[in-house]
């Protein structure tokens, strides 16, 4: 790497700490910047094209005010019976959202964009992720909701906590999409964009 590439940053277009954590799984030096954008539905507008848009949105918010920098984008549709669940926001929502969903498979479709500050090119993809509900009583929904309190999550639960004892079945190739950041097509971007993950030598202050 010459000198000019070692002096880059790379950022993750986010306030989840549950990306945040992810993304350390990787080892690679970076930062966090939170992206104010809408995150309504447009008309008509299909799930996989909503994480789509919402994932270069992040990004392209954070390359405003970093415009050297490779910024990491990802965002996260729940989908069941081919409508979107949104983030429930309080007990009543989540507790309708999960007895919706007992027993039965909901698709959580997350979107993911690495983007090139310098020159606005991008890399983005979907990852598809299904997840079958166990057959869960009010009670246990109650319990659960209580104890956890997903309500910024969507679909209502946390599976790298107690959610994951609300499932029958999980079905998908990258468990980490799931939570939010699908590590091994992030990978596999980070590698065309020059940054071998593997390559690094431990304690270097910079990757690009």
């Amino acid at each position: 790497m010459n000198n000019t590439e070692s002096s880059r940053v790379l950022i993750l277009a986010s306030s989840s700490p549950f990306r945040r954590e992810l993304l350390q799984r990787l080892q690679l030096p970076f930062d966090t910047v939170s992206p104010e954008i809408d995150e309504t539905p447009q008309n008509g507008e299909s799930p996989e094209k909503l994480a789509t848009r919402l994932s270069l949105s992040k990004a392209r918010e954070v390359a405003k005010s970093h415009p050297d920098a490779l910024i990491i984008g990802s965002d996260q549709v729940a989908v069941l019976n081919g409508l979107i669940l949104g983030k429930p926001g309080n007990h009543q929502r989540a507790f309708q959202q999960l007895k919706a969903a007992s027993g039965k498979r909901v698709s959580f479709l997350t979107g993911l964009c690495l983007l090139d500050a310098r020159d606005g090119s991008h890399q983005e993809m979907v990852v598809p992720f299904d997840v079958e509900f166990r057959q869960l009583s009010e009670t246990m929904i109650d319990r659960y909701l209580k104890r956890e309190q997903p309500y910024n999550c969507a679909g209502s639960f946390k599976s790298e906590g107690l959610g994951i004892a609300l499932f029958e079945r999980l079905d998908g190739d990258d468990p980490t999409a799931l939570i939010g950041l699908p590590l091994i097509q992030l990978t596999r971007m980070l590698e065309k964009a020059g940054v071998s993950v593997l390559q690094l030598s431990p304690g270097l202050p910079s990757i690009l």
